[in-house]
This record gives structure tokens, sequence and C-alpha cells, in this order.
């Protein structure tokens, strides 16, 4: 049997050889568009990291021109106990401006022996973990003590620890920033962050502690407030960040409509990649029903010389949709031979279980594709008649 439907399609080797580049190049769209899929999805299921329904972040620009440190100090001290005087307040933590779901980013390469990975560098305060509720998964936070030793100490992500240290134990470990010149000790390991948003994975991550001089160029603030913080307390804390900052820009912004943002900003790719997919599968769609239609009708004689000699309609329906099959699976091995490419050379440094995934279910959905529109013209080649077709030969 299967002997028999090669040689047909050996037989029209010019019009299927169209057909199968049609169906390796819907394979191929549809495998970019899986494979965004399957990593969007396998980093939705990732923890977030940090809570951040309650929480919102306050941008300033620094109003107290002064270069005196413990002045500056001082008066961001006192700005400081005011706002946590709310009772609406539970905690708040001066930072850099690279906060969560935005787009400042801060990167540089650390040094550890023979890697040198790149990470996002953070600049916080000690109330920066309660105020995100950051989970703590080696060592510890930052505390005052910090303040006084002699080589500064840092927090890593797990992220980054698995790039420097692998299977090493990394707290106690000197790492260097600045091509190895500066050196670091890490005293904590953390959870990684998704800062992008829902779909990106948590990046590499180091955190420095804020030290005196650090007011000097910090412009934005974490606010962890209670559940019932409405718009009343939002105009009332406003008017008290602006009131002492004189002639400051004061902006405060809610965390899950940065994430909306972040999130939105980070599927268009895919949006636009399904809309071309859709058109592309649909024009594939259209043309595979067409040909197989179209060689129905060519075939008439064919069919109706197989039923005059007793093959049963189901059996020619099955001829048609298993010559359908075939020249998917033919383009499918191209197809799967290329896409195979990807997870061997790590192209976009993704895992290649990503990639594993995205193939089985492209080849699922071109199966699929093919099956559904060879059903209905193999019915219709099913119903044809032996004396109407040699009668019309």
């Amino acid at each position: 049997m299967f002997k028999h439907l090669f040689k047909l399609i050996w037989n029209k080797k010019k019009q299927n050889f169209l057909l199968m580049s049609e169906m390796l190049v819907s394979f191929l769209v549809i495998f970019a568009v899986f494979t965004l899929m399957v990593f969007y999805y396998s980093n939705y299921k990732k923890p977030m990291g940090l809570e951040y329904k309650n929480l919102w972040v306050a941008s300033y620009n620094n109003s107290y021109k002064t270069n005196n440190t413990d002045s500056l100090n001082i008066f961001y001290e006192n700005l400081r106990q005011t706002i946590k005087s709310m009772p609406q307040v539970k905690e708040i933590s001066f930072c850099s401006e690279n906060v969560p779901f935005s787009q400042n980013q801060w990167t540089g390469n650390v040094h550890y022996k023979n890697a040198s990975p790149n990470a996002d560098f953070y600049t916080v305060e000690d109330g920066y973990k309660d105020a995100l509720n950051i989970q703590v998964l080696e060592g510890r936070w930052f505390s005052k003590g910090d303040a006084v030793t002699k080589t500064p100490a840092v927090i890593i992500n797990n992220d980054l620890k698995e790039k420097l240290f692998g299977t090493e134990e990394a707290l106690g470990k000197l790492i260097g920033e600045d091509e190895g010149k500066n050196k670091l000790r890490v005293v904590g390991v953390i959870q990684g962050v998704k800062v992008k948003g829902d779909y990106s994975p948590a990046k590499a991550a180091i955190y420095k502690r804020a030290d005196t001089g650090s007011f000097h160029w910090l412009g934005k603030m974490m606010i962890k407030v209670t559940p019932d913080a409405d718009a009343a307390f939002e105009g009332r804390l406003y008017k008290t960040l602006a009131n002492y900052m004189k002639n400051s820009n004061v902006e405060i912004e809610h965390m899950p409509n940065k994430l909306k943002s972040a999130n939105l900003f980070n599927i268009v790719p895919m949006i636009v990649t399904l809309i071309v997919a859709c058109f592309l599968v649909i024009n594939v769609a259209l043309g595979l029903f067409g040909v197989l239609w179209y060689n129905i009708n060519k075939r008439k004689g064919e069919i109706g010389l197989r039923r005059a000699i007793g093959a049963s309609g189901q059996s020619v329906s099955f001829q048609l949709v298993s010559e359908s099959l075939i020249l998917a699976t033919l383009s499918l091995i191209i197809g799967t031979f290329f896409a195979a490419q990807f997870p061997l050379l790590n192209v976009f440094d993704l895992q290649a279980g990503i990639y594993v995934m995205a193939i089985i279910l492209s080849v699922i959905f071109i199966y699929l594709l093919v099956l559904v529109c060879s059903l209905y013209p193999g019915r219709q080649a099913a119903a044809i008649y032996p004396a109407v077709a040699l009668h019309e030969e």
C-alpha cells in the first residue's frame, strides 16, 4: 500500500514539491511561534521573586543641593521618618533607578576565576528586602554592620550564583567588578526577581548596599503600603514629598500598573509573530484544501476505476488522506532537521527543553492541519460513483 502511495507521490513530484515547501515553511514559522509561547509560559510559571500588589515607587530628583554628605543623609533620614510615620506605610527603602518593571538597566560583568558573566547591578538599602518581600535562600540580607567592613558586602541571586560558582558554596567568596579590580564579598543569595515582568526570566543580579554618599545620586524610593491605601492617601503622600523636596519633580507609580506595561511590552513580539503565523497557516490550509480538491476532480477516472474493481469509498478516502500525511511527514523530517540545530547550537541561549517542546507541538500542529484539510476532500472522493466517473471519462 505504502509503496503504491510513494509511487503516486513520485509521479507528481513537481506539484508535490510546492506543497511540501508550503508545509516546510509553515512548520518553521509555527516552530518560532511555539518556541516563544513555551518560553513565555515557562517564565510565567516561575516565581516572581517579590510581592508587588501593595508596592509603590516614588521618583524624585535631588533638590537638596549640598556637598556635605552628613547634611544630605540627615535630610533624607528625616524624610524617611516622616513617611514611615504615616499609618498606611509599612516599609520604605531608597534605591537606584533600575526598579522592577522599569526600562532602566545597569549592567556589568562580575568576575570569579575564569567566569565573568554579565549581571544587573542594584544599589539598595537594608529595608529593600522587607519592602519587596524578597526571599533569602542562603546567608543573610544587609545589616548596619556591613557599613564598616573592609571588603564591601554584596548579595547575589541564584542565577548569578549558578553562573559564577556552579554547585560550589557562594557565601564568603570574593568576586570582582571593573575587570576584577574591586573585590566584593558575597554574604547572601536570594531568589531571582523577574524585574522585566511575568514573561521574562530573572536575570543574573548583584545587589550592593547604599553607602553614605549614595543619596547624592539615588532617585527612587520603594514604599510598601497597607491594602487600604487609597487615592486620598496617595494625594497626602505626594503633598508630603513635594513640600519636603522643594522644586523636585515627584511622581508616584503603582507597581501593578508598571507590571501590566512591562508584560504588554514583552508580549508584543509574540502577538506580531502570531498574526503573521495565522495568515500563513490560513493560506497553507486553503492551498492544501484547493490542491486536494483539484486532485479529486482531475483523478475522477482513477477513483472511478478503483471503485469499479471493488475498492470501498473508505479505502479511497484513506488513500488521499495518507498521501497528504506522507507529504507532511517528508516536510517535517526536513523541518525537524533544521529546528534541531537550535538546541544543538544553543541559539538565543534558551534551554534545550524549550526547543524540544516547541518541535513536538509544531509537528502535532502540522499533522492536525493536514488531517483537517484532507478529511473533507477525502470524503468527497469516497462519494464518487464508479459509473458516473467512468462515464465522464
